[in-house]
């Protein structure tokens, strides 16, 4: 048994309730690396500090990290050259700079855990020394609905330049945590918290289950002495290393070449719909065995229930493509936006399968473009579509589109939500080449479309969406 199924085993066996808290430390905890530096890389590349502001934050940092001065200073050598700025204009450069870097940091394992703590009803907890421009996205993706942090002084909208408390670091965190406690009615006892760095020994002693999550030297000689659990977690994979790259590269190359056999059966028997059923049933898994990938599936068995079916998918990787293949194989076709028509990737299969390719920038002609897909379901071909219509930057989803619903409705036929949980984290959003690991997918039940009408899509939409987010947040253990 490993070190993070233990750590589950020892969240399963704590008091269930919101009494149990879980504090969560952000930066080296829940991502892996800084969220201040990549603040700072920002500012560099946009020439937004100054030399004297680059001295002053370079001599503080050394103070901190090699005489273990307090890291107070350096905060407000920070703050202070934020002062003047709109504090709606900084929220959404923390947004931006989520999605660019920070959503890649989030150490994959750390969604489980999370999701181990909410099947035990805890109440989860962020607790950290970064502002809530660089912590408030990632407790939103995460689903973390508190967040203690170091707030900064506004005023009628505009930074001052100051810190409206002090910087939440060592013992002043410590502090924060028994206070917030109390406010909740919760025994501190029962609360676990989690942290990577030695300056959180304070806080780790302040409750009944400290965890040493990523520990830096100091801390994991700290949890040694006083016998607290060590867990490193997986780090995200986002490079690309020689064999992944090269396990990549045959898998798409093994993929092309049975759609090619595929095209030429379709030839020989003019039965397309067979040719894409050879192919769907062997090329997704061959290609996955070759990357070095599992496909996991809890409901299997409902894919067959209720077909032709909508089968609408959460699109956060390239990746998901041959995952929902493997899982569908047969007697299905998809909807995809008009970019994947010229990529190389996609060519072959989009053709054998007969895709219907979307111009999202055009209404008039993308409701055109779906008018067959309506055929071919009442002729008995399911359809896989992901509503979010884009890959997603996180497991997160993003405002689900009306198309597939209208379809469902159209056709008279269910819709089968399929839960991708992990995909991103083998093959990054943007990335060309897939990691090995395991991918788990949830099928839940159909979701009938008999008595819909139109009026009431839009709590259509909302009833279908909850129902990945609960899945989603609940996670696939």
């Amino acid at each position: 048994m490993s070190t993070v199924d233990r750590l589950h085993e020892a969240v399963a066996a704590a008091p269930p309730g919101p009494g149990t808290l879980a504090f969560f430390d952000l930066d080296g905890t829940l991502i892996s690396g800084y969220s201040a530096s990549v603040v700072y890389r920002d500012r560099l590349r946009r020439f937004d500090i100054s030399v004297s502001e680059l001295l002053r934050t370079t001599g503080a940092a050394l103070d901190t990290r090699l005489r273990g001065a307090d890291v107070d200073r350096l905060m407000r050598i920070g703050v202070e050259s934020l002062r003047g700025r709109m504090d709606d204009e900084m929220r959404e450069w923390g947004q931006r700079l989520f999605r660019q870097e920070i959503a890649s940091m989030i150490y994959p394992e750390v969604r489980g855990l999370l999701a181990a703590h909410r099947r035990a009803g805890h109440r989860v907890v962020m607790a950290t020394s970064a502002t809530p421009y660089q912590a408030q996205s990632v407790a939103e993706d995460l689903d973390i609905p508190d967040v203690l942090c170091t707030r900064l002084e506004v005023q009628n909208g505009m930074l001052t330049g100051g810190l409206s408390s002090p910087p939440l670091w060592g013992r002043a965190k410590a502090d924060v945590v028994r206070t917030h406690a109390a406010e909740c009615d919760a025994s501190l006892q029962d609360c676990f918290a989690y942290s990577n760095g030695g300056e959180d020994v304070p806080m780790l002693e302040a409750v009944g289950h400290p965890v040493a999550l990523n520990p830096d030297r100091t801390l994991r000689a700290v949890a040694h002495r006083r016998h607290w659990p060590a867990v490193s977690l997986r780090r995200p994979q986002r490079g690309a290393t020689p064999v992944s790259t090269a396990r990549t590269a045959t898998a798409m190359g093994a993929l092309m070449t049975t759609a090619a056999a595929g095209a030429a059966f379709g030839l020989l028997s003019r039965n397309r719909q067979s040719a894409a059923n050879l192919v769907g049933t062997v090329g997704p898994g061959v290609a996955l065995t070759i990357c070095g990938i599992d496909v996991e599936v809890t409901g299997r068995e409902k894919v067959d229930a209720a077909r032709p079916a909508v089968f609408m998918f959460n699109h956060q990787s390239s990746l998901d493509l041959l995952v929902l293949g493997d899982v569908i194989r047969r007697d299905v076709t998809g909807v995809a936006k008009q970019e994947a028509s010229r990529d190389p990737r996609f060519i072959p299969v989009g053709a054998l399968l007969d895709v219907a390719y979307i111009d999202r920038s055009d209404t008039t002609r993308a409701k055109a473009a779906l008018a067959p897909a309506v055929d071919k379901l009442r002729a008995g071909v399911s359809l896989a579509i992901s509503p979010e219509g884009t890959r997603s930057p996180t497991p997160r989803l993003g405002r689900f589109k009306k198309g597939g619903f209208h379809l469902a409705l159209q056709a008279g036929v269910p819709i089968v939500p399929i839960v991708i949980h992990d995909a991103g984290e083998l093959m990054w959003r943007n990335s060309l080449v897939a990691h090995a690991g395991t991918v788990h997918v949830t099928v839940l039940d159909p979701v009938r479309t008999e008595g819909w009408t139109v009026d009431e899509l839009d709590d259509r939409v909302r009833q279908v969406r909850g129902l990945f987010e609960d899945c989603l947040h609940a996670g696939h253990r």
